[in-house]
């Protein structure tokens, strides 16, 4: 059914507002693998882990920014599967840490 405030909204914008909210939602739930991987007993990284969840939502923030922009303009929202991240075990900070010092970066 065709919304009807739908006004000047092509099909082709709502349909990349739709895909730039899933890798949105993607990018969130990595986040969230990440910030719990470092949070466990284990690795117990817990500025890490703050950190990589503070990002978390922040992309889930502008997922919800962008479906309420799609609802604004009469556009419908499609939500895809999130896929799983590739990978659970995350490394360790010091696996970042002698990356950095292998390239030189001393802001890392």
């Amino acid at each position: 059914m065709e919304s009807q405030v739908r006004q000047n909204y092509h099909r082709d914008c709502e349909a990349a507002v739709n895909r730039m909210v899933n890798m949105e939602l993607f990018a969130s739930y990595t986040y969230t693998s990440m910030a719990l991987y470092f949070s466990r007993d284990d690795v117990a990284l817990k500025g890490f882990s703050h950190f990589f969840k503070e990002n978390s939502d922040e992309e889930r923030e502008h997922a919800e920014k962008l479906l309420s922009f799609q609802n604004k303009r009469g556009g419908r929202i499609f939500l895809q599967d999130v896929k799983k991240p590739d990978r659970d075990e995350w490394g360790s900070g010091l696996d970042l840490h002698k990356l950095a010092s292998d390239h030189v970066d001393p802001h890392l």
